[in-house]
């Protein structure tokens, strides 16, 4: 719909060009208005309306939460701020749920598994289920504006829309064709999901197990789950979830800098392998070799140093570990099943085995920078990416990864900001 201060600058047209410009301008604002009526009927047909009422006790807020001490934190207090602010509107408290107290469900970090359990909670009493990251900046007022204009008694997938440049495999090639044809969420963003949908993909859920055990790229392949080869709804952007937060009518925003945690840990601190081969070192014994280098990191390696970081030689820092943790999984008898046996997987079954949750970071990439949309990585600020293949590894680290003189400045400024763990 077109503001009504538009219509009123055209019918305020000096006085010198009234008498030439109301004929013109009569039948201008009579043809907004037909459009008007028009647009209206599309959206009432579309699900999409001004005029659904929604408040907070309608939605069901879910923090992807981890359980490590310094992200928990951060969702407490985004937590906080969503009970805040919610206060401050004089409204009914609502639910928000962090993601890592939910882990009682296998796989819950992964979401679908989550689905009956929020389906049988909330179906009732709720409209939707909106989640978001623990960094994610929330502007309530602008959040219940926005879902305002979908019936949620319709299946809604709501989000800011990302598409792959050019086909990529971390999504396996998919939409080779067309790739920019498939919308899926930056969970930056925030995302959600309708509660019809909701009850749909539980049911879909009970009648199917999931088809596969591992996760590659989870925004993605959620979107590719809901789509369904077109049985269920594709992604609707919704302008107003948004990552740099400069529009005053972003209902979300986010962080883009790195966490400070504390004091940086010093070089002499941490201890670099290089995963290689005398080839070039070509083909890899991945977990073998991996094993290998926490041995000798564990044994012969000085015992102040605190961190190893283990890397491919096609790989831009790869792996971080504490000494403790390696000291407890080669304590263990978890080992490689055989020497070329992924070993990011055996170390996730292993660590899994110890009760030693890995901490997920979306600044570690497993692909290129051209594998990966640009709105996407526009927000972060990473730390590593994988494989030199057609591209210039040199001008990818001075392009993302080395050090500027701004950020040198960030961090000097924000010092005085320091979040203890």
């Amino acid at each position: 719909m077109r503001p009504p201060a538009r219509r009123g600058r055209r019918l305020a047209l000096p006085a010198l060009l009234s008498l030439l410009t109301c004929s013109l301008a009569f039948a201008l604002v009579s043809k907004d208005v037909k459009k008007e009526v028009k647009q209206s009927k599309n959206l009432e047909k579309s699900g999409i309306s001004e005029k659904n009422d929604v408040d907070l006790k309608g939605i069901a807020f879910v923090i992807q939460s981890q359980s490590n001490s310094f992200h928990a934190k951060k969702a407490e207090q985004l937590k906080q701020s969503i009970l805040k602010q919610a206060a401050d509107l004089t409204q009914e408290v609502p639910r928000v749920l962090l993601l890592h107290q939910l882990a009682q469900q296998e796989g819950a970090w992964t979401i679908l598994p989550l689905l009956p359990h929020f389906s049988v909670t909330y179906s009732r009493n709720s409209s939707w289920i909106f989640f978001c990251e623990e960094e994610t900046r929330i502007q309530i007022p602008q959040l219940l504006q926005a879902l305002r204009r979908y019936d949620p008694s319709k299946e809604w997938f709501l989000g800011k829309a990302l598409h792959d440049e050019e086909s990529t495999i971390i999504h396996h090639y998919a939409f080779s064709e067309n790739p920019t044809v498939f919308k899926y969420p930056d969970f930056a963003a925030g995302w959600a999901l309708s509660i019809p949908l909701v009850n749909k993909l539980t049911k879909r859920l009970k009648s199917e197990s999931l088809k596969s055990d591992f996760t590659i790229d989870l925004k993605y392949e959620i979107a590719l789950y809901i789509w369904d080869r077109g049985d269920g709804p594709p992604l609707t952007p919704v302008p107003e979830f948004c990552t740099d937060g400069v529009d005053s009518s972003c209902a979300t925003a986010f962080h883009s800098f790195l966490p400070l945690c504390g004091n940086p840990v010093k070089k002499k601190d941490i201890f670099v392998a290089v995963k290689t081969c005398k080839k070039f070192h070509g083909d890899r014994s991945h977990c073998g070799k991996t094993f290998a280098i926490l041995e000798r990191f564990l044994n012969h390696s000085y015992d102040k140093i605190a961190w190893l970081v283990i890397v491919d030689d096609d790989t831009l820092i790869r792996m971080v570990f504490s000494r403790e943790a390696i000291r407890r999984l080669l304590a263990s008898k978890c080992r490689c099943y055989s020497n070329d046996a992924p070993d990011d997987m055996v170390l996730g079954m292993c660590f899994s085995g110890l009760g030693v949750p890995v901490t997920h970071s979306p600044l570690f990439h497993q692909a290129r920078p051209v594998d990966y949309p640009k709105d996407y990585l526009s927000h972060q600020v990473p730390i590593s990416f994988h494989k030199h293949w057609n591209i210039d590894p040199v001008k990818v680290y001075f392009t993302w990864l080395a050090p500027s003189e701004e950020d040198r400045a960030r961090q000097e400024t924000r010092k005085g900001f320091k979040e203890e763990l």
